[in-house]
């Protein structure tokens, strides 16, 4: 729309229009020509906001995708086993977990490796699909159940990642540089629904590339 103004606009102050003859004093309006220089900087400015609202609307076109990807993955039996499972009774060697406790742990501690070859993650590693660059599994109290790769946080407990899906809300993250990934990525999180009910969150991330920009 605003590309087209600046058309009409270009057209309307036409080389025609800016030598226009001053029938009384013989001169040029040579003053339109103060003009010109907005006119074109409104056009390339319109042109830049065109080529930027064309590619967020893809983004989010592709967001929506990965939307329907994440509830599928969701939706799985294992995994809503896995969530409900751990809702019932958590297992010991989690109950005195703490996010300094979780952050000096090393990618081959055992209790990392559980989480990441247990049957629910195993049925991530079958549904990750190119443009994927993480997907975690988190309890009702945002406890990791299952995940590709460790990842940041131990709990998500407060975090609106966690807690929009315990509401039986879709959540969309900012473009950002994933600490756990290294990759600029967008998140995306959704609820592990049971019987209807929210009783976990499964966080996705997607690559930048994967989005149609960058």
């Amino acid at each position: 729309m605003l590309f087209a103004i600046g058309i009409f606009l270009l057209r309307w102050f036409s080389l025609k229009t800016l030598f226009t003859h001053d029938v009384f004093n013989g001169r040029l309006h040579m003053k339109a020509w103060k003009l010109l220089p907005l006119l074109v900087g409104f056009l390339v400015t319109c042109t830049a906001l065109g080529v930027q609202e064309a590619a967020s609307t893809k983004a989010h076109s592709e967001i929506a995708r990965w939307i329907v990807s994440a509830k599928q993955i969701a939706a799985e039996p294992e995994l809503i086993k896995a969530v409900a499972a751990q809702n019932l009774q958590l297992p010991a060697e989690y109950a005195d977990m703490t996010q300094i406790k979780w952050a000096a742990l090393a990618e081959l501690d055992p209790l990392v490796t559980a989480l990441c070859k247990n049957a629910a993650a195993r049925v991530l590693k079958a549904r990750k699909t190119a443009g994927l660059s993480e997907i975690f599994v988190s309890d009702k109290e945002g406890r990791k159940v299952a995940f590709l790769a460790k990842p940041t946080n131990w709990s998500h407990e407060g975090k609106p990642k966690h807690e929009q899906p315990m509401k039986g809300e879709v959540w969309e993250g900012r473009v950002e540089h994933d600490e756990s990934t290294g990759l600029m990525q967008v998140q995306v999180a959704v609820p592990v629904l049971q019987d209807d009910k929210p009783i976990g969150s499964l966080v996705i991330g997607v690559e930048l590339d994967s989005l149609g920009t960058k």
